[in-house]
């Protein structure tokens, strides 16, 4: 298998997602493989991360390989004028695949471009703006999967920040295959944009939009899918303000829920969840930032072509 980049989860068909998937079990029972050994792998994050970053250089780390990079572009060349494209063509001379996190929508693409072109080196997009998010749909795949056994006719609800979300983008993709049921959560400032809509209908995929957040819609549910915010997409302060806390989780909200329901969240949380929610087993936000070590690792060796046994 050649090495292929990861920028989109539209790259993945549904044989895709199975393989790494099922890898990615195979990671969570063993974790510690010499796979990457030889390899470097580059971060380059103009974004701030804490999950993605540590989970997949501790992916790098835990499959033998070693990590070169940067968590602030002030202190790059990117700061006296760089352009991404030499950057990336430098980055591609020193390592064997990137993984990058940019604020400009597209960037992920551009980037893979480059550096295939240049040396044959894959880029895995850690997150473009407001636009795709794959590493974060496949372990939330994941997640759901080992949750529910099983991926097909689910009813998902997605709550909070549905036009910036990049997270609910993809998944929206990633669940194309099995024959979803939406619930969109938002107000109106940050509703689910129409591209994902006509996508839906595109699909044949069946989807209502909702302001409220009432419990009728958390019982009818499998997968309560609750995002941050978003402050830093906002440009005006005070549209942040109006609708930062429009909707929060509490425990006692989740007592008629479905005995297989799960509470997934990309994490960061800031109000969206309540404490009192953490210490219901029906919380799983928490193992599924887990599962992103397992499902990095998965993805690593998908895009360099290194198979996986048992």
């Amino acid at each position: 298998m050649l090495c292929k980049s990861l920028v989109s989860i539209e790259d993945c068909g549904k044989d895709d997602i199975r393989r790494i998937l099922d890898n990615a079990a195979k990671f969570k029972a063993s974790p510690d493989r010499e796979l990457l050994k030889g390899k470097v792998a580059a971060t380059l994050f103009f974004e701030p991360s804490t999950r993605t970053r540590l989970s997949f250089e501790t992916a790098v780390n835990r499959l033998g390989g070693r990590v070169v990079g940067f968590q602030d572009p002030s202190t790059t060349s990117s700061s006296k004028g760089e352009t991404l494209k030499d950057t990336i063509m430098m980055v591609s001379n020193y390592t064997d695949v990137i993984i990058m996190r940019h604020h400009l929508e597209g960037a992920a693409r551009y980037a893979a471009e480059v550096a295939e072109k240049a040396n044959g080196i894959p880029v895995i997009n850690a997150g473009d703006g407001a636009n795709q998010h794959p590493s974060q749909t496949l372990l939330d795949l994941y997640s759901i999967r080992e949750s529910q056994k099983h991926l097909d006719n689910l009813t998902i609800t997605m709550v909070g920040d549905l036009k910036y979300g990049r997270t609910v983008h993809s998944l929206i993709v990633g669940m194309s295959h099995y024959s979803p049921k939406f619930n969109f959560v938002a107000p109106e400032e940050l509703k689910m944009p129409e591209e994902q809509k006509r996508f839906c209908e595109k699909e044949n995929i069946h989807y209502e939009e909702h302001t409220a957040f009432t419990e009728d819609i958390i019982n009818e549910s499998d997968i309560l899918y609750m995002t941050r915010v978003q402050r830093e997409r906002f440009t005006d302060p005070m549209e942040y303000e109006k609708v930062k806390n429009i909707y929060i989780l509490h425990n006692e909200m989740l007592k008629n829920s479905k005995a297989n329901l799960v509470v997934l969240h990309p994490l960061p949380r800031v109000n969206e969840i309540a404490y009192d929610v953490d210490d219901n087993p029906k919380a799983y936000y928490f193992r599924q930032a887990q599962n992103g070590l397992y499902t990095r690792e998965a993805i690593l060796c998908d895009v360099l072509g290194i198979e996986v046994n048992n």
